[in-house]
């Protein structure tokens, strides 16, 4: 087949076109290095011709601000929907996050508004929500870490690796599948006690404390268990251990 990825150059982007070229499938890489631009839709017109299937890993943002981030998605799933329409894409897939549907700021707020818009298109759409990733630890130590002290966010998470993910959005591509694909790993973690056993092994910073974060309006949600996958959840291996071990 021929597949395009957006936002290849990425996390998830290049895990999945790394499977789908070792499976013999051509990939279209849509970057901005590439000449392609999804939020403003410079190039992608001429990118999707052809093209059977989109896999939709745009990368983030880089602006907190919950306006800014709902903005870019939802611009840029329109343009995505709107181009692949035109050039006869069979299905877009998107990796979003696991339990968002209460969120209403921040990241979240964002992968809820491109799932919502690329939804009003005419492709129909598959939507692969994955847990926090492995890395994501290692991301909050360096996000909150003042001094010699981690303050991180009370979160229950289900850590999962993101060539895991990248796999079965992958096989959905290629082979379709469900409307919602829930996906995490095997083991239920803190993200303070993830963090803690990071910086162990770095040997920094001395210690990480679990704070509530009260400005957040997503910190409910995060210490009670939204972020958890369901009964119906995809769960794969390997377990955040392994992967630290393994790394």
């Amino acid at each position: 087949m021929e597949i395009a990825v957006v936002g290849a150059g990425g996390r998830v982007g290049r895990e999945v076109t790394d499977i789908l070229k070792n499976q013999g499938h051509e990939i279209v890489e849509v970057t901005r290095s590439a000449g392609v631009d999804v939020h403003t839709g410079t190039g992608l017109a001429e990118a999707l011709s052809g093209v059977e299937a989109v896999i939709d890993a745009v990368n983030i943002p880089p602006s907190p601000d919950t306006d800014v981030v709902t903005g870019f998605f939802r611009t840029t799933a329109r343009n995505l929907q709107r181009a692949a329409a035109a050039a006869g894409v069979r299905r877009i897939v998107l990796v979003s996050i696991i339990g968002i549907d209460e969120f209403t700021s921040g990241h979240y707020a964002g992968k809820l508004a491109q799932e919502r818009a690329l939804l009003e298109g005419p492709v129909p759409v598959r939507i692969v929500r994955a847990a926090q990733f492995h890395e994501f630890p290692a991301m909050m130590l360096e996000w909150t870490t003042q001094g010699d002290v981690a303050r991180v966010p009370a979160m229950r998470t289900q850590l999962v690796a993101v060539r895991t993910v990248a796999e079965k959005l992958a096989e959905i591509a290629v082979h379709d599948g469900p409307a919602m694909t829930d996906i995490a790993g095997p083991e239920e973690i803190r993200l303070s006690v993830a963090a803690a056993e990071v910086a162990r092994r770095r040997g920094y910073p001395a210690r990480v404390e679990e704070v509530a974060d009260t400005s957040d309006p997503n910190h409910g949600l995060q210490a009670t268990g939204a972020l958890l996958p369901g009964p119906d959840a995809v769960i794969a291996g390997p377990t955040f251990a392994e992967w630290l071990t393994r790394r």
